[in-house]
């Protein structure tokens, strides 16, 4: 009965995006926590990062691992514990068109899914940019009127507006900080005065969407605009203010760096590599605040020596392990976290979590034992190539078709269905070793 009451808990509407997803091989955006299996001490060591950040610092980790096998789920894990913890969360896929520098405005393009997809508390969907901007003001009006100053007070809007322009003035010092606190002072006065038009224009702006400077001065007034080249300097202005706005940092999320090492042209991934160490020595010698970033791609990406991040000198001498980290030993306050495969417990209870949830969502008795998933899964891990081949998102995959079937087909026993010579398990598209597709969808526990 308890089991019963145990799987009740999973809403329906989750439990259907648990289910769908899973067997489409994409990690789901919600309903983390009900499948969450192993993994417990990477995300300790990314949760200790999260309190680095929230008190001023900044973090920059590496997630290494192969095709399914656990980046994008530790990833989503993270990023749910982050906005749970009053972060501003933004997260976006690389591909050819977007890169962290190109000629063609792929950094730029980067920038914007990054803002397109910001995230909170209340926003866990994305698109929280204007969100962010009116509670900002919001919190300032309720911060000024619980201390003592009530709206009808001629002296309110004069209080709202000093703290207002504190927050501002907090971020001018920094590289492009007079511009973008100008941006700011503009959508408060659009917001006092009703001026939808030009709020909308200041979030098109800081969207990063005008063309050339000559569309932002007609709309806006201003010569400026986030370009390809900059538009890293303009998430530590947002991680400042973010922090003003009261919030406790901002969470940047980077997945698919694969996309970096297929680029063709050395000087082009050069370029790539040299803004990622840009970055991680912002974030290690304490020229960023309140910014945690998180990247995460395949062992090649970053291991080889011709074309991954390893290619570049730089980087290389600051991420590689050292003698102990080689010997064995896993160094989790490294800047590089490389996921262990999930032991076969693990996976066990992983299948147990879902097909209990499978069951509750189409509303039968559970008629797979633990003896059955134990056979299912030496079956699956069974094969030959199975130990470097195999990954949880395949596991997943096949359970999840065998219980569809189970499900439609009543007559269907478990014994039947696995001990078919039809009962081939997916098998992965490519090894991590071999040519790599970009568009293979992720799923990691």
């Amino acid at each position: 009965m308890a089991d019963v009451q145990q799987r009740r808990r999973v809403p329906k509407r989750i439990a259907t995006v648990l289910i769908n997803s899973l067997k489409g091989g994409v990690v789901p955006r919600v309903g983390l926590p009900y499948i969450t299996v192993g993994r417990e001490a990477e995300i300790s060591a990314l949760l200790r990062d999260l309190d680095i950040v929230a008190e001023g610092g900044a973090s920059f980790r590496f997630v290494v691992g192969r095709y399914g096998s656990g980046k994008s789920f530790l990833l989503q894990t993270i990023r749910n514990h982050a906005m749970g913890k009053n972060f501003v969360v933004a997260d976006a896929d690389l591909s050819p068109e977007r890169r962290l520098q190109g000629t063609k405005g792929q950094g730029l393009a980067t920038y914007r899914e990054l803002v397109r997809n910001l995230s909170t508390r209340t926003r866990p969907e994305g698109g929280a940019l204007t969100l962010v901007l009116d509670r900002w003001i919001a919190g300032v009006q309720n911060e000024v009127a619980a201390a003592g100053t009530l709206p009808s007070d001629p002296a309110f809007a004069a209080e709202v507006e000093r703290r207002i322009y504190a927050v501002i003035n907090d971020v001018r010092e920094m590289v492009h900080g007079f511009d973008f606190a100008r941006l700011l002072a503009e959508y408060y006065r659009a917001h006092v005065e009703g001026d939808d038009e030009t709020k909308a224009y200041v979030t098109k702006w800081f969207r990063g969407e005008y063309r050339n400077k000559t569309e932002a001065k007609n709309e806006l007034g201003v010569s400026c605009i986030i370009s390809d080249d900059d538009w890293y300097d303009y998430i530590k202005l947002l991680a400042r203010f973010l922090v003003g706005a009261g919030y406790a940092g901002f969470v940047v999320l980077v997945d698919e760096l694969v996309n970096l090492y297929k680029i063709p042209h050395a000087v082009s991934r050069q370029y790539n590599y040299e803004k990622i160490l840009t970055m991680y020595n912002d974030a290690l010698q304490g020229r960023a605040e309140h910014l945690g970033i998180i990247m995460s791609g395949t062992p090649q990406c970053v291991d080889d020596r011709r074309r991954g991040l390893y290619s570049y000198e730089a980087l290389r001498s600051r991420l590689t392990q050292g003698r102990f980290g080689r010997e064995g030993m896993v160094d989790l306050l490294a800047p590089v976290i490389r996921l262990q495969p999930l032991t076969h417990e693990e996976l066990l209870v992983l299948s147990e979590k879902l097909t209990d949830i499978h069951a509750e969502l189409f509303g039968y008795e559970r008629v797979l034992t633990q003896n059955d998933l134990v056979e299912f899964l030496q079956l699956e891990l069974g094969r030959v190539g199975a130990e470097s081949h195999i990954t949880p998102r395949e596991v997943i995959r096949d359970l999840i078709e065998m219980l569809d079937i189970m499900w439609q087909d009543p007559s269907v026993t478990v014994a039947g269905l696995l001990g078919s010579s039809e009962f081939v398990h997916a098998v992965p598209e490519g090894d991590d070793d071999e040519a790599v597709d970009p568009g293979y969808a992720e799923f990691t526990i």
